[in-house]
């Protein structure tokens, strides 16, 4: 290959990638900006402005209860809409709407519908099997809270940010579009979304819910008998692969975490980590 033609490949590329940004800022409304959340109390930055973030929120929740099914039955429903806006009211966000909604899981294996997860813009999900698995309402509103912390902390935007080098905004297909190459862009979408986020989102996700479970009434505690209780199944040989626990923590360090924040320090049983962990049982 000569220089000559190495040179016009290399202007090529430049140009894609400064095609690529104009794209980004024209699709998003804005260039990436600077802005503090004051839920972590650290500056993000924003590529996707926050009616981007309810707009591609909305649409992606659509496809959601289109591919799950929302679960038959108010009273289930009434519960968790019930305590999730108790826990919306007191966040740092509570600028949005949020959605509390149950999922029947149609078409996923049993142990995928053990799980819950947040969209972006104020979505939260939950299914039937783990809703119904809660032992009161401060053990649902827990698991609540740390899904409204994903929001509060905008770990799914960051998530979707994130890909959009490598998807070529696709993303923006789950507002903009709905033709098959799209739509197979928001599944994926969805199913990212679905998983856990990084060993940071999910301990900050973790810390949020402690402050917004005190905020609310309801006792932190719960998120660590919780934790417990899945590390037991764990001791016991019986770990189950549960989505909602599919991220880099192990259980004994997210437990250890939420009793270090609720108590101010570690109880004996938290120094001991677990030989049957491992980041295929999250």
């Amino acid at each position: 290959m000569t220089s000559a033609e190495r040179g016009v490949i290399l202007k090529s590329r430049v140009m894609k990638s400064s095609l690529l940004s104009i794209i980004m800022i024209f699709a998003f409304g804005s260039a990436a900006l600077a802005e503090y959340n004051p839920a972590t109390g650290e500056d993000d930055i924003v590529i996707i402005g926050e009616a981007q973030e309810v707009g591609m929120g909305r649409s992606l929740a659509e496809k959601v209860e289109e591919q799950f099914g929302l679960a038959e039955g108010s009273g289930l429903q009434v519960r968790v809409d019930r305590i999730g806006q108790k826990i919306a009211a007191v966040c740092d966000r509570p600028n949005l709407t949020y959605s509390f909604r149950v999922l029947e899981g149609e078409g996923l294996e049993k142990e995928q519908r053990y799980n819950a997860f947040a969209l972006p813009g104020g979505y939260v999900y939950i299914f039937r099997d783990m809703a119904e698995d809660m032992r009161s309402d401060d053990e649902l509103a827990a698991i609540l809270a740390h899904e409204v912390g994903h929001i509060v902390a905008k770990h799914g935007v960051k998530k979707l940010q994130a890909s959009i080098g490598m998807s070529g905004l696709s993303v923006i297909g789950a507002v903009a579009g709905s033709d098959r190459r799209t739509q197979n862009k928001t599944s994926v979408a969805i199913t990212q979304l679905m998983m856990a986020h990084s060993r940071q989102a999910e301990f900050e996700a973790d810390k949020l819910s402690v402050r917004y479970l005190e905020k609310a009434g309801f006792s932190p505690s719960a998120a660590a008998d919780f934790m417990g209780r899945m590390l037991e199944k764990q001791l016991k040989g019986n770990v189950r692969h549960y989505h909602y626990f599919r991220t880099h923590p192990y259980t004994s360090e997210r437990r250890a975490m939420l009793n270090k924040e609720i108590e101010g320090e570690f109880d004996f049983d938290d120094y001991i980590n677990t030989t049957t962990e491992s980041d295929e049982a999250f």
